[in-house]
Parts: C-alpha cells; sequence; structure tokens
C-alpha cells in the first residue's frame, strides 16, 4: 500500500488505500499528457501524437514510407484492361452456358460472350501486356506489378467496398488508413496519417469506408476536396489573432482537468489531438493545396491543361498526392471523378464509359508515376490502383458487363514491389482466378508489410479478441517484393 487514497463513489469522504498498480493506472493520463505538451511545444515536422501514441512503430525495415491509393470506385473490367483473353475474341457472340459454368451475378441477366472492344499489346521491355485504354500508363508497365488473380467475398458494391478498404464486408470496421495511422502516425505533426482526396465521387457504403472503427477516432480519414476550399471551416473565424488559440488553450486544459479526475477516456484523448492538428492544417494545407507555384512543365504532366474536365480534375489530386507524399503524409486514397456514368460500373455502355473513365486518370497516373521517379521517391511510394471487383466476360445485356468477384486485375508500383510482372492468373475466359490466388486480405497483408508492419501484430483489443486488419486471415505476397 501507498499513502496516497481516494473516495468511495458516494463521496462519503472514507478514505480507501491504494495499491502501487492502482496508482499507476490512474497515473498513466498523466505520463500521456507530459508527451502532449512536449508535442505540442515542437513546431515543423516531427513526431505527431499519433505517432508516439500508435502501437510500436516498424516491426522490420520498410521499402515503403507512403501509400497511395488510386480507388477505381465501381470495378474496372479485367479483361478490357490488363488481362487478354484471346478466346474471347474467337467466340465472341456464343452463349457462355455453352462453353463454361456460368455463375449467378447480381443481377442474373447473362449476356452472350463480349470480346473485348480493345486491343492488348506487349508494353516496354517486359512485354507486360496492356489495352489500349491505356496509353500513356503503358509506358511505365516496367514498373507495374499486375496482380491478376484477385478475388472478392461479395459481388454487390457496398459490401465489397467495406471488404476492400477495411478488410471486413460489414459496416462499422476500421478502413486500411485508420490502421496505418494507428500503427505509424505521421512522418509530419501539421498532417493527419490518414488523408482521402475527394475526387467527387464517394464510394457506395459511404464514409465508413474511411471510418476509424473502434480504433481511437483521431484515425479516421481526413478527407480533402478539390478546388481552392477542400476542407470545411479551414480559415479562422475568429476576429482577434491569437484569439483561436486562447480558446483551444482553455478547452485543452478543461479536458486535461477532466482526463486528471476521471481517468483515460479514449473519445477525449481523440477529441484534444483533433483540436490540434485542425489547428495546426490551417496553415500547412492551404499551402499544400496551392498547386499555382507548380511549373507549367508539372502541370502538364499531369493533364491538367487537357480540355477533358475529369482529367484536369484528377491530374490536381494526382498532384497534391505527390505534395502530400513530400511533406510526409502516410496514407492517400484517391476517389474517382464522374464522367457521366455511374463510376466504372458500366453494365451497359462499355465501350463508351471505359474509355471516358479511363481518359480521366491514364494521364494523370502516368504524371505520377514519373513525377515521383524524377523526384527520387517512387521507391518509397507504394502505388495501388484497384477496384472492388472485375466483371464478366459475358455482357449484360448487349454492351455491359456485370460485376465479378471470382477473378480481377489490380496493379502495384514503387515501394518495394517488381516491375514488369504479371502474378497469378485466371481461367481462359478470365472469369474466374485459377492461379496464385490473391485474397483481399492478402493484399492487405503485402501492403502493410511494404511500410513496416507485421499484419499479425498490428492489433486492437476489441469484442474480446485482438482484431486487425486482416482479421485471421492473409499472407504476404513475397514473389512479388524487391
Amino acid at each position: 500500500m501507498i499513502g496516497n487514497t481516494q473516495l468511495w463513489p458516494c463521496g462519503s469522504g472514507m478514505a480507501i488505500p491504494q495499491t502501487r498498480r492502482a496508482m499507476l493506472s490512474k497515473c498513466a493520463q498523466g505520463f500521456g499528457a507530459v508527451a502532449f505538451s512536449a508535442l505540442n511545444a515542437q513546431n515543423g515536422q516531427g513526431k505527431s501524437l499519433e505517432t508516439v501514441s500508435g502501437l510500436v512503430g516498424l516491426h522490420h525495415p520498410a521499402k515503403a514510407r507512403a501509400i497511395i491509393m488510386l480507388y477505381m470506385d465501381g470495378g474496372p473490367s479485367q479483361v478490357d484492361t490488363f488481362d487478354p483473353k484471346p478466346l474471347l475474341d474467337k467466340y465472341n457472340g456464343r452463349s457462355p452456358s455453352e462453353l463454361f459454368k456460368v455463375d449467378p451475378t447480381q443481377f442474373n441477366n447473362v449476356g452472350k460472350v463480349l470480346a473485348s472492344p480493345w486491343k492488348f499489346r506487349p508494353r516496354g521491355q517486359s512485354g507486360l501486356p496492356i489495352s489500349d485504354l491505356f496509353p500513356e500508363l503503358s509506358r511505365h508497365a516496367d514498373k507495374l506489378c499486375v496482380v491478376r488473380s484477385m478475388l472478392a467475398k461479395f459481388p454487390e458494391h457496398t459490401s465489397a467496398n467495406y471488404f476492400l478498404h477495411t478488410g471486413s464486408g460489414l459496416q462499422g470496421r476500421p478502413s486500411w488508413g485508420a490502421w496505418l495511422s494507428y500503427g505509424l502516425g505521421s512522418f509530419n505533426r501539421d498532417l493527419p496519417g490518414f488523408l482521402v482526396l475527394n475526387g467527387g465521387l464517394i464510394p457506395p457504403g459511404g464514409l465508413d469506408n474511411f471510418n476509424s472503427g473502434f480504433l481511437p477516432s483521431a484515425h479516421q480519414a481526413s478527407l480533402l476536396k478539390a478546388g481552392k476550399r477542400p476542407v470545411a471551416n479551414i480559415a479562422p473565424s475568429e476576429a482577434r489573432p491569437g484569439q483561436q488559440r486562447a480558446m483551444l488553450d482553455l478547452a485543452a486544459k478543461l479536458d486535461e482537468e477532466h482526463l486528471r479526475s476521471f481517468g483515460s477516456h479514449p473519445e477525449l484523448e481523440a477529441a484534444i489531438a483533433n483540436r490540434e492538428t485542425a489547428f495546426r492544417m490551417q496553415a500547412s494545407v492551404p499551402v499544400l493545396m496551392d498547386v499555382s507555384g507548380e511549373s507549367a512543365a508539372t502541370k502538364k504532366l499531369y493533364g491538367m491543361d487537357s480540355t477533358y474536365e475529369p482529367t484536369r480534375i484528377y491530374g490536381q489530386q494526382c498532384l497534391l498526392a505527390r505534395r502530400l507524399v513530400e511533406q510526409g503524409a502516410r496514407f492517400i486514397e484517391i476517389t474517382c471523378h464522374t464522367v457521366g456514368y455511374d463510376r466504372w460500373d458500366q453494365h451497359s455502355a462499355l465501350k463508351d464509359g471505359h474509355e471516358k473513365n479511363c481518359k480521366a486518370v491514364d494521364q494523370p497516373i502516368a504524371g505520377l508515376i514519373a513525377d515521383l521517379e524524377s523526384r527520387g521517391l517512387l521507391d518509397e511510394t507504394l502505388l495501388v490502383f484497384a477496384g472492388e471487383f472485375g466483371r464478366t466476360p459475358f455482357a449484360q445485356g448487349s454492351d455491359g458487363r456485370d460485376h465479378n468477384p471470382q477473378g480481377f486485375s489490380i496493379w502495384m508500383a514503387g515501394g518495394g514491389v517488381k516491375g514488369g510482372m504479371a502474378y497469378g492468373a485466371t481461367d481462359e475466359w478470365g472469369y474466374r482466378a485459377v492461379q496464385d490466388k490473391v485474397e483481399i486480405h492478402d493484399l492487405h497483408a503485402t501492403m502493410l508489410h511494404l511500410v513496416g508492419i507485421d499484419h499479425k501484430r498490428l492489433t486492437m483489443r476489441w469484442g474480446g479478441r485482438d482484431m486487425r486488419l486482416t482479421d485471421v486471415h492473409g499472407e504476404v505476397l513475397k514473389s512479388i517484393l524487391v
């Protein structure tokens, strides 16, 4: 026992002897307050509160410092982009049930076998085949690792999006960026660890795709919109300089009094962290979002001089992603912009829809790769291009494709991944993954591995067990790593 005492909950004033263990538990927040005060005194770049309160930092040497997720909302067609299937040309217009087993689709509207409207050509020194939909990206074929054997567990957008983003088809689990922020934090205390550059389309499932779930809410995504006002209330509304700082200091003092009185309160701790990050973002974000100082050549590289508005918008988002990586952001996701169709979800008008979607993203993504490489950042930045599932090799109606979670393609580049290669395979129709199948959990495990995290050790105790992004699954794709 030690001399400190506490009162009965009824406040009767009767002293209860307190053990050393209880005292340490009670004072834990005081230790955190000391760390918080030290962090608050820092200026410029350095470890953020999230970095200090994260799990354990790196489990092993990292290949990548940051991840840029190029999210292709709706599900691009693998047999029209990165997975050529000559049999579709040979049997175009035939009934698929005569050729292979057809499983029910979301709408169960099975048309004829549909050949790709685009030609595939070997690209770069590696000869990696990429379709004519991506003329600019094709110039970087030797940097791409195309995974052709992806599997998803859900044929419907909302659950498939949750699965891609959180490792679970259920609403409410932490997003991949939240896990990364929780484990490693941000290199820049003026920026959150998880940022979403919203091109205009929030995916089916809504903001829960970017949520912190049962992790502290400080790790949920901060959404930055395209344009001059990326964040609401980014400009201080107080009339006098220093007035806002005084208000925040008062709020922090009151919060710390509460923590000292009542002990740990994760949501209150997150609110303190969020207020301080928001305060610093008022200075950092407007500067980061202002691309007027970029050269005309750089803007042209990203397609910001294009006559096609979606290209200009997506190009600006890709340029912002590069700027954020330079400033120490950890995880950046870029969402799509509308091109007059329902995302990449071409149940009809496949040719027109996919061409417009590719026109929007092809040059900006190619520009991002080239720009990162020229600045020496590509080797330490992992790019991931993925939708929530793929499309069927047969038509829905006469000129569309339905959802296909049984085999589809994504690609990765930079950040410790081999280039100029294809991993895994679908069957001869591009319908089902048949070789080196890759689950979403495997993708998550590999992404975490590349930033120095063992996915089995990044856990949070919740609901009576240790939870993780990969649940009880996931294997690192070691054969695609440098």
